[in-house]
């Protein structure tokens, strides 16, 4: 007599196997979020974003792990980071988006000239304001 029931339906579960890569440190489960690759010529550890795939001798790091990660003594950590993460902005990037704003509130050459009676090079601009423009209708 044949059995009805599927291969894949007779086996046994397993929880051992999972297809979300998993921290190396012992007892954790977190998913990985980065890799861990010690450099032993230059005594350096160096944590990247997580591979594309497991190597032997990399250790995969939860967001929690790779956040406390220290070196041993004599080495130097090297945190590199991924394109994707967004950037918090700065002093300097506060700064530098308000002197944007200034700039594009100041009348410009062309502009002020618009303002002055003279005719502007563009023979479509009729005004500007700051970055705005006012622009001739095609068909006038």
């Amino acid at each position: 007599m044949e059995s009805r029931r599927s291969p894949l339906k007779s086996a046994v579960p397993s929880n051992v196997v999972s297809p979300v890569r998993r921290c190396s440190r012992t007892a954790c489960g977190r998913p990985a979020v980065a890799t861990l690759t010690y450099v032993y010529a230059d005594s350096t550890a160096v944590l990247g974003p997580l591979a594309t795939y497991a190597e032997p001798h990399c250790y995969d790091l939860c967001a929690e792990h790779s956040e406390r990660l220290t070196a041993p003594r004599g080495w130097e950590v090297v945190r590199l980071t991924d394109g994707s993460a967004p950037a918090r902005p700065s002093g300097d990037d506060l700064e530098a988006l308000a002197n944007a704003v200034r700039e594009a509130a100041r009348p410009h050459g062309r502009a002020a000239e618009a303002q002055n009676g003279r005719r502007s090079a563009d023979p479509m601009e009729v005004a500007r304001r700051g970055h705005l423009r006012v622009l001739r209708s095609p068909d006038s």
